[in-house]
């Protein structure tokens, strides 16, 4: 599995904090053995969120993108907006089975805008901004990721 993890935060992109999710992200993805071909920030511009996700959908070196931050309610979260510009098709039962397992922790959860989807041969995912949130949101759908890159590769439902 082959994995770029795109971190969607102003203060993060402008050096005034740490890139907590991104990181934990790329540990869990390396515990699960997938390969993480690339790491990038952005700030909270849907035009930026965009291109970045274009160029690296359009590689045709990735089976997954996941981007952590940018799914909330605030004003500068345009996460959702900028993947849904980008994906032919969306995946909404990914986005779903975040929230409810995250609504199990934290009815919070379903404030979340996530969404899911696919460019090209790439499923792109949008996780939440906090460290807890995206491993949790994360650890809700990855036993399903294998299969759904399988199909999105050729395979069958079998």
């Amino acid at each position: 599995m082959r994995i770029s993890i795109v971190t969607i935060s102003d203060s993060v992109a402008a050096g005034q904090r740490e890139d907590g999710s991104g990181k934990a992200l790329e540990r869990r993805c390396r515990e699960a053995g997938w390969e993480v071909i690339s790491t990038s920030i952005v700030a909270d511009e849907e035009s930026q969120i965009r291109s970045q996700l274009t160029i690296l959908a359009d590689s045709g070196k990735l089976d997954v993108i996941l981007t952590t931050g940018g799914t909330g309610l605030g004003p500068r979260d345009v996460t959702p907006e900028a993947t849904a510009s980008v994906v032919t098709r969306q995946v909404p039962g990914l986005a779903e089975r975040m929230r409810q397992v995250g609504y199990e922790k934290t009815p919070n959860a379903v404030l979340s805008r996530s969404i899911a989807g696919i460019r090209g041969s790439t499923l792109i995912v949008n996780l939440p901004g906090s460290p807890r949130g995206a491993l949790e949101s994360f650890d809700a759908i990855a036993s399903l990721i294998p299969h759904a890159i399988s199909v999105l590769h050729g395979a069958r439902h079998d």
